[in-house]
């Protein structure tokens, strides 16, 4: 026990010994050291897909301090593909603060896989962190591009075409739907939508209404194919016009009621129109004699320019279009067949020497691309046969669209010219005098006799204006002959219901009558006819003369002269009258209620008690013209006669003229135009147009004929002189200028220049 306690007591004083002391054994120990500052390096997310050409992918990168690590660490990115790129491509991290770096693909870059290696450095600790990086294939996409890619038009005008192209992108093989906005007002595309094939172009025009405005746009393009979309844009400028200020002349004497009269004329006045101040001023040679009236268009865009248009047809089965401001020919059209030459005459001299183009045509603006002037010519192949063909001709450019159609009818029936029960249309028998008539989009043509020679009859014969189809066919004569529609060139007329007017010449009137007081065999010799053009086009009223059979057979045929459609007349009890005006070689005025022509009554006391009114024995001559109505009168002409004013009074015209012109009109007598600003300034035009004798226009007032304005022989030395006359010609009044035409061109009157 005492051993026991004496180590217990050595080994605690020895213990004791050693605490006390700094050291044991003489020598000292030192305190351990402490871990060394340090950071870590992270990245988010650890993968990363990219597409070519598509959005960046970001990565977080973030430093973590270590033992008081508070030192900035720099980070650079390694092992980026190629093609691949990092923004921005070195960090400086603050620890505890992420950085995002994001890599994008170019549309270039190369599908694979790849490490990116993100290194962070702080002087002499370096650590990293890895990404993985996927490249992913390029997904199938499109461009879209324009050419050109800015465009200037022109009011009333389309520019130049713009290609329209898609690209494929990465083997696109889909459709894109283009769609076009931002076009300013009065721009319009044609086509308005695209579907695009990538590598195939495609046209847009962009086409100015004559009325836009000046202005520049931005247009843009869209293109979609799926939940893919591009847009491109053009550049557009718009340039206004100045526009003429005249109204159109698109058929024989100014409108389908035939009347005679331009209510828009603005620079000639009475005050104006004499010899010093007005006369020729020009002249537009022809190839031939020019029988039809000349046919105006204001602001027709040709070549690029803005033109207003003459359109000149002659018998030598040409079309002109002549700048009706400077004189200049802008195109000329022949409608003659391949080896084909103009008609002869027939030894007749009512068209001599040669037949082509005699009736005046018809212009519709908004038929065709460019719009369409519709004519007829009569030819003559190699093989000595006749042809009647309709043309359409691009107003622009003269060019036949190539549908002409050859005129061929026929007609139930045994009259002239029949076979197998039907009447047959010979062209070789016929002319087309009357003008052409556009009524519903249909093309009305009325056939007189070639050298009044038979087998003939009468034909009234339409046409689609769209296609150049037949439409519609009556023969007004089909159990009889003649009959055919001369009119001296004044053309089917057609009121606002649609029905058509006529006056028929000499042949075969059946006296014998249905139970509605129709001819029995349809043959209407020497009336004033009325035609439906609802379903088939039929008679739908009729004025015969008691003595319409006896005059045929003296060839006094109401048909040589031309019809007008007045405006409604009110008479005393204030009614309202629709009337038709007409007159032929028995030199009587008829005047009828167009809902009640009066159709036959053969008893002759009174005499033709079942017309609305006539004037027996009103003109000198016979008539071979057509009235012209201004005003509440009605200025008439006769073969060898003077031109008349009849006032019309309560729906009732005069009896005998207000005034009348000093001159005496030659063979075939004048027809009358009148222009006029509404009802003022009113000048009644005038042609004494004789074959074999010099042609003189003259002007006159028409409240008085005996004041007469001016006349083309008062100018000293032969000034305003144009050669000899023409047979049925009327003038032509329209923007300040009177056109006539000739033997041999358009002899063109205006204000003279000043000096």
């Amino acid at each position: 026990m005492g051993r026991t306690f004496r180590k217990v007591l050595g080994a605690c004083l020895g213990l004791f010994f050693c605490v006390g002391l700094v050291s044991c054994g003489g020598r000292s120990k030192p305190a351990p050291e402490s871990t060394p500052a340090d950071f870590s390096l992270a990245s988010t997310p650890t993968t990363i897909t990219v597409v070519p050409g598509g959005p960046g992918q970001q990565v977080s990168v973030s430093a973590t301090a270590a033992n008081g690590f508070t030192g900035m660490v720099t980070v650079a990115i390694s092992g980026l593909p190629g093609g691949v790129s990092a923004q921005p491509s070195t960090l400086t991290l603050t620890p505890g603060t992420a950085q995002s770096i994001t890599v994008t693909a170019s549309a270039g870059a190369a599908a694979g896989n790849a490490t990116l290696t993100l290194t962070g450095t702080s002087g002499p600790l370096t650590h990293s962190a890895t990404v993985a990086a996927t490249v992913s294939a390029p997904p199938p996409d499109f461009t879209l591009t324009l050419a050109p890619a800015s465009l200037t038009v022109v009011g009333g005008s389309a520019g130049l075409p713009v290609s329209v192209t898609a690209a494929a992108v990465n083997s696109f093989t889909g459709g894109v739907a283009v769609a076009i906005t931002g076009l300013p007002a009065g721009v319009t595309a044609n086509p308005a939508t695209l579907t695009l094939t990538p590598g195939t172009a495609q046209s847009v025009l962009l086409t100015a209404a004559p009325t836009a405005a000046a202005a520049t746009a931005t247009v843009t393009f869209t293109g979609t194919s799926g939940s893919l979309t591009h847009s491109t844009t053009l550049a557009l400028t718009v340039q206004s016009i100045a526009m003429t200020n005249a109204p159109d002349v698109t058929t024989f004497h100014y409108d389908v009621a035939r009347d005679g009269l331009n209510a828009q004329e603005t620079i000639l006045t009475q005050s104006n129109v004499n010899s010093t101040q007005f006369g020729k001023i020009g002249f537009d040679a022809v190839d031939g004699k020019v029988d039809a009236q000349p046919l105006f268009l204001a602001n027709v865009f040709i070549g690029g320019q803005l033109h207003n248009v003459l359109y000149v047809a002659t018998e030598h089965d040409s079309v002109y279009a002549f700048d009706a401001d400077s004189g200049t020919q802008l195109w000329k059209t022949s409608i003659l067949g391949n080896g084909e030459t103009t008609s002869d005459d027939h030894g007749c001299s009512q068209i001599t020497p040669e037949i082509g183009i005699t009736s005046t045509p018809v212009i519709d603006r908004k038929q065709g691309t460019d719009g369409s002037l519709f004519t007829i010519g009569m030819s003559k192949d190699a093989n000595g046969e006749y042809h009647q063909r309709l043309h359409a001709l691009d107003l622009t450019t003269g060019v036949d669209t190539g549908a002409s159609t050859e005129i061929a009818a026929t007609y139930p029936g045994k009259g002239d010219n029949s076979q197998n029960g039907s009447v047959v249309f010979n062209p070789a028998q016929y002319a087309e005098r009357a003008a052409l008539l556009l009524l519903s989009g249909n093309i009305y043509t009325g056939w007189t006799s070639h050298c009044d020679s038979g087998p003939y009859t009468g034909w009234v014969i339409g046409y689609s204006e769209s296609t150049l189809a037949q439409t519609q066919v009556l023969n007004l004569s089909p159990n009889g002959h003649e009959g055919s529609i001369w009119m001296s060139g004044d053309g089917l007329a057609a009121d606002s219901s649609g029905f058509i007017y006529l006056l028929q010449a000499n042949g075969t009137f059946d006296t014998t009558l249905d139970s509605n007081g129709f001819p029995a065999l349809g043959d209407y010799g020497n009336a004033m006819v009325k035609l439906s053009t609802s379903g088939k086009l039929a008679v739908a009223d009729y004025f015969e003369t008691y003595n319409g059979v006896a005059e045929s057979t003296q060839d006094l045929d109401l048909g040589s002269g031309g019809e007008i459609l007045l405006p409604d007349q009110m008479d005393a009890t204030g009614h309202v009258h629709h009337l038709i005006v007409g007159a032929g070689k028995d030199r009587n005025i008829y005047l009828a209620d167009r809902d009640n022509l009066g159709k036959f009554n053969p008893a002759n006391n009174p005499m033709d008690s079942n017309i609305y009114q006539e004037i027996p024995g009103a003109m000198e001559g016979q008539v071979f013209s057509t009235p012209a109505y201004f005003n509440g009168t009605v200025y008439y002409s006769s073969d060898g006669d003077t031109l008349k004013a009849f006032p019309l009074t309560n729906a009732v015209l005069a009896t005998s003229p207000s005034s009348t012109t000093a001159v005496r009109f030659p063979h075939p007598g004048p027809t009358p135009s009148i222009s006029a600003n509404g009802t003022q300034n009113g000048v009644v035009w005038a042609l004494e147009s004789g074959l074999s004798s010099a042609g003189v226009l003259h002007a006159y007032d028409p409240s008085n004929l005996t004041h007469e304005l001016y006349n083309s022989g008062q100018a000293a030395n032969g000034r305003d002189s144009f050669g000899n006359g023409n047979k049925f010609i009327t003038p032509m009044i329209v923007n300040g200028k009177v056109y006539v035409g000739t033997q041999n061109g358009v002899a063109v009157f205006g204000l003279l220049p000043t000096q």
